[in-house]
């Protein structure tokens, strides 16, 4: 049975050889995932590569939230999220409530 020590070391040499095969092989499958996609016509967009945050933001909708609060004297709503407006900061919002 091997020790504690022994064990680490050869997982320390397992994990090197495992980054050493990983370095080799990963030249070889990018060349070949390059010539599939010449050979194709595949597009960095068609993987869903090359989106910009711009893209992601506009293809989720936002649903609106109704208001929950009004100011009384301006109309002014709020829907109780985020940072409170001035007009309810710090106040009992139950008499806001709508």
């Amino acid at each position: 049975m091997s020790s504690y020590k022994e064990l680490l070391a050869q997982r320390e040499k397992l994990e090197k050889q495992i980054e050493e095969a990983k370095a080799r092989e990963y030249a070889e499958v990018l060349n070949e995932i390059k010539q599939k996609m010449a050979d194709y016509g595949i597009t960095l967009a068609e993987l869903g590569g090359g989106r910009g945050k711009q893209a992601k933001a506009a293809s989720r909708s936002r649903a609106s939230v109704a208001p929950k609060y009004r100011d009384p004297e301006s109309g002014s709503t709020w829907s109780g999220r985020g940072k409170p407006p001035r007009w309810i900061a710090g106040q009992d919002r139950e008499k806001f409530l709508i």
